[in-house]
């Protein structure tokens, strides 16, 4: 039997290290994993891919991801990459000179560090767009930048309460400023227009292009549901995955609505069965627990400090009651569902694990997986329980360096003593847990290389010259793309996935060089030269 498909001549990462040289696929299967004579495979009508020296591995998979929602944000206001309060302005102007049609201007991915505090003011916006609404969530979506006319809209003034599950910023006078954290957030993002079916999966397929040519065979996206004005893309994935066009391996995290208890699980149970579709499987709930740090909302289990370093009364925010998170997760877990957690606070880390140790408790051993994302500060005594509990950790690694997001606006606010226990990659890995990767795009990029560099160097790419950000936390290469591969495959429940070797599913990548050839340091470098999934190539650096 010859093979349809043959990569020979370059390192394979395979789960005993690179040394195999040539894989054969059959079908949708890897069926032979050696070295020449496995050459012996290529029949009249093998495809050969030599690989010349570049590395063959499995294809990455995102654990935590929003491609809807940043497809979406791709055919609007995108601010990704404006760095300056003035380059962050003049690109919503121009925005909006360019559709003078729109009714609204959304759109968002500014960044915090660009504005005083984190919290840029109205009247910015107003100079801009004088003439409509407009609602820009920051690149975490945690917070959402407004004008004068949009806080119009929804009747927001000074005698308008904070939701909550949020907080409307206001200036000296009490004034709303134009920053609504958390909950907020809906009081303008409900009165935006909503994308149409269509759009929604026109952004699904242009985000899936986009993942394609990062090397992303699969991906679990963390928000299956409505949230603060966010589109609901579960009627996308299952248009794409009954007609085919869905090519990546997907699994949905039903959403969690946190202003609801034990009464909404009968509906995810219906949602389950009735999205679940081909390569769309929604068999995962999300609990949001908390918010982020740099806004004062991800759940502390000592309070924060002010900029003076004097210690507040702010422990950040719970939006899951944690007297009533155990009893819902182990409901779940008897239903069999997965929980997905974002848990950024060392109190949110705690609480998801007290759930997960209930649910383990009255439910026994199961195969349900839970996996905590995010885990920017976990205290100690918390590190070794993923591993005695059978909880993945997921790790956003982009966000492990040094930059003025951190710096100025999360660690002043921690405090030196938490501020080192900031993404503990390392202590979690040499605990025993199992990592899995994942971007949280749009709130970040979505690029594995990207972030196995910082995984690797605690460093971005291009902040060479600054200071190792916690270098006892930094993974080796190999340790960081078996996040990306297998460890994701592990949260995903795609087992037969994730590892190069016979039987499994030919979901693999190809880069344009092998990166442990070279420094730590020039990892950022590489790029994806080929991307298939089930032995189909769905990507080619080449435009073949």
């Amino acid at each position: 039997m010859y093979a349809d498909l043959l990569f020979a001549g370059g390192p394979v990462l395979t789960p005993e290290g690179r040394t195999a040289t040539t894989v054969a696929v059959t079908g949708d299967r890897i069926t032979a994993v050696g070295r020449e004579e496995v050459r012996d495979l290529a029949g009249p009508r093998t495809e050969v891919v030599e690989l010349a020296g570049r590395l063959l591995l499995p294809g990455f998979q995102d654990a935590h991801v929003h491609p809807v929602p940043a497809g979406l944000e791709l055919t609007q206001c995108d601010l990704t990459g404006t760095r300056t309060a003035d380059e962050t302005v003049a690109a919503v102007r121009a925005y909006a000179d360019a559709h003078p049609g729109r009714e609204w201007i959304t759109g968002g991915g500014w960044s915090m560090e660009a504005f005083e505090g984190g919290t840029p003011a109205k009247e910015l916006l107003d100079a801009a767009v004088p003439d409509r609404p407009v609602y820009l969530p920051n690149r975490d979506h945690h917070g959402a930048w407004v004008n004068s006319r949009a806080l119009e809209r929804a009747g927001i003034t000074r005698h308008t309460p904070d939701p909550a599950d949020g907080r409307i910023e206001r200036d000296a006078s009490g004034e709303p400023s134009g920053t609504l954290q958390e909950g907020a957030m809906q009081l303008v993002g409900r009165l935006t227009p909503p994308a149409t079916p269509a759009d929604r999966l026109a952004a699904l397929l242009h985000a899936q292009r986009h993942l394609h040519a990062l090397g992303i065979t699969a991906w679990q996206d963390a928000l299956v549901g409505d949230f603060l004005g966010m589109d609901d893309p579960s009627a996308a994935y299952v248009s794409a995955a009954r007609d085919g066009s869905l090519t990546a391996r997907v699994v949905g995290a039903l959403w969690w609505d946190r202003e609801r208890g034990a009464e909404q699980i009968p509906e995810l149970v219906e949602k389950r069965a009735e999205f679940t579709h081909g390569r769309f499987r929604a068999k995962t709930v999300k609990l949001m627990l908390d918010g982020v740090a740099e806004t004062g909302t991800a759940a502390l289990l000592e309070p924060y400090l002010d900029r003076c370093g004097c210690v507040t009364t702010n422990r950040g925010t719970s939006f899951l009651d944690a007297a009533h998170l155990p009893k819902y997760v182990t409901e779940l877990d008897a239903l069999g569902f997965q929980c997905h957690f974002h848990a950024l606070g060392d109190r949110a880390v705690r609480d998801a694990l007290d759930a997960v140790a209930a649910a383990r408790a009255a439910n026994g051993p199961s195969d349900t997986r839970p996996h905590l994302a995010h885990l920017q500060v976990v205290h100690p005594d918390d590190v070794p329980r993923f591993a005695r509990l059978g909880a993945t950790a997921t790790i956003q690694p982009l966000w492990a360096a040094h930059e003025p997001q951190m710096d100025e606006l999360t660690m002043p606010f921690l405090g030196a003593e938490r501020a080192a226990r900031q993404y503990p990659f390392g202590a979690l890995l040499r605990s025993g847990a199992t990592l899995a990767a994942g971007s949280d795009w749009p709130v970040s990029s979505p690029d594995p290389i990207q972030g196995i560099h910082v995984a690797v160097n605690r460093r971005t790419p291009d902040a060479r010259d600054r200071p190792v950000f916690l270098p006892a936390e930094r993974l080796g290469l190999a340790q960081a793309l078996t996040a990306y591969t297998a460890g994701s495959a592990y949260a995903n429940h795609l087992d037969d996935s994730g590892r190069v070797r016979v039987g499994a599913l030919a979901d693999l990548v190809v880069l344009d060089r092998d990166p442990f050839a070279g420094p730590a340091q020039d990892i950022a470098r590489t790029r994806v030269a080929l991307t298939y999934v089930g032995g189909e190539r769905v990507y080619a650096a080449d435009g073949h």
